[in-house]
């Protein structure tokens, strides 16, 4: 298995402290963020989903990527993928996504369905509308040799692999993939490990990995507990990550499975706790 981590996790780090990092707690990869940042976040100091040091926005993203591509390479780290987040329907920013993606050599860019779930609309339209735009958004990707990945993801149209395999199964494995993101699925999409991952089969591309498991918030006017689900150490949370490594050997998986962890702690012990807890698993 070839495990990396999201650099989402490290906003206070420049490219070559992420990469260092990583290199020297035996990571095999880097995925990293290059998202749009609001006026109103910058300035307020670093946070995961605000600023990062790194500052990776689509508009630079060209001009940095080769830099990014020699930095990764120096550290003998390969580029997994972007987190990236442009809805289907941006196709400007996901042409400059593209363009950075094919110069720097990461695999994939991160694209969202044009909005998400929350039961103001009928699923069905939805679904409708996601197809037809992840469609045009995909014949901007064709011939880069860049796909575009759809995560399993809570408020979305695909928090289960069922239905994320409904969007992505119009169209061939080799122009999109899924992120299978297990930590996200336990709390809304889960479904059986084994059957998740045969049903997405040649679509699975990429994973994320993180724990998370629920704590009781107490009861609403109608006596119906309510959860909170905050994170934790992969090996203390809900899912069942041996039974996902066993089932992604017995597949041959050949992409990355990439460290997502964003409590309150100390970062090189959250990454260092991760692999040395991925690599126990797969021993």
């Amino acid at each position: 298995m070839r495990y990396c981590a999201t650099s989402v996790m490290m906003p206070d780090l420049s490219l070559e402290e992420q990469a260092d990092l990583l290199h020297s707690l035996g990571y095999d990869g880097i995925e990293w963020r290059v998202r749009r940042v609001a006026d109103s976040q910058r300035g307020q100091g670093f946070s995961e989903w605000g600023e990062h040091k790194n500052d990776l926005t689509p508009e630079n993203f060209l001009e940095q990527a080769p830099r990014m591509k020699q930095v990764a390479a120096d550290r003998g780290l390969a580029i997994a993928g972007l987190a990236s987040n442009p809805p289907a329907t941006d196709l400007e920013q996901i042409k400059l996504l593209v363009e950075g993606a094919q110069a720097c050599g990461a695999p994939f860019v991160r694209i969202g369905c044009p909005v998400g779930y929350d039961g103001s609309r009928d699923y069905n339209e939805l679904y409708d509308e996601a197809v037809s735009a992840y469609d045009a958004a995909l014949k901007v990707l064709d011939g880069t040799g860049v796909k575009a990945a759809l995560e399993t993801h809570g408020n979305t149209l695909h928090p289960s692999a069922s239905l994320a395999y409904r969007i992505v199964s119009n169209w061939d494995p080799s122009r999109v993939c899924v992120i299978f993101d297990p930590q996200n699925m336990v709390r809304d999409g889960y479904e059986t490990t084994e059957i998740a991952l045969e049903l997405l089969g040649p679509y699975v591309g990429h994973l994320h990995v993180g724990g998370h498991r629920p704590v009781e918030k107490g009861k609403d006017d109608t006596g119906t507990m309510q959860w909170d689900w905050p994170g934790c150490p992969m090996a203390e949370g809900l899912y069942d990550y041996p039974r996902l490594l066993k089932k992604l050997k017995a597949m041959n998986y050949g992409g990355f499975i990439s460290v997502e962890d964003f409590r309150p702690a100390p970062l090189e012990d959250k990454l260092q706790n991760a692999i040395g807890y991925l690599r126990r698993i797969e021993s």
